[in-house]
């Protein structure tokens, strides 16, 4: 297991040709410390842990690793399924003026045909993805200010990973000095 930073992780997943609506995931607050985990999965993928923290509000930093390379029968029910309320997406921006027009064309139409048709919301956010170009996107379940009970379990099955990470976010926050309050 390699450890990287998280943005390197996103782009692993950006870059991956896999069906982007195949993902799903699973975060909330760290077990202890400032900051958020989160897990993500697909099934031909793998699944990828992250760590992040807002050094400030304009920058999130964080570290990441591959912890799976398939999603098995054992953490597949960890994941969230097709009918949890919640949704996440990775997001690439257009590479240039034209692709970022020819994006916002296929948005708006995507919104006159939803706004004139009776939808269901997983259909519009499928549909608003796919007309964004999201190279990954899908269910997922977030606590704010908690830990969903599969963020537990999962934090469990992959031990090894997270005492790494956890070491890894900690050694970032103590040289960011975020770990500190105000005097």
């Amino acid at each position: 297991m390699r450890v990287r930073d998280w943005q390197e992780i996103l782009a692993d997943v950006a870059g991956d040709s896999t069906d982007p609506d195949g993902w799903r995931a699973v975060a909330g607050s760290r077990r202890s410390g400032l900051g958020e985990d989160l897990y993500f999965g697909h099934p031909n993928v793998g699944v990828y842990h992250v760590k992040t923290y807002a050094k400030n509000p304009q920058e999130l930093r964080g570290v990441g690793a591959k912890v799976a390379r398939k999603v098995d029968d054992e953490l597949d029910p960890l994941l969230p399924d097709a009918d949890s309320p919640g949704r996440f997406a990775v997001r690439t921006p257009p590479e240039d003026e034209t692709q970022a027009e020819e994006m916002a064309t296929r948005l708006q139409e995507t919104l006159k045909v939803h706004a004139e048709a009776p939808t269901e919301p997983d259909h519009l956010f499928r549909d608003v993805m796919e007309a964004l170009d999201s190279p990954a996107f899908g269910p997922m379940d977030y606590e704010f200010d908690g830990r969903p009970d599969e963020l537990d379990v999962l934090t469990d099955t992959f031990e090894e990973a997270e005492e790494l990470l956890s070491k890894e976010l900690d050694e970032l926050i103590e040289a960011d000095d975020v770990d500190r309050g105000f005097y």
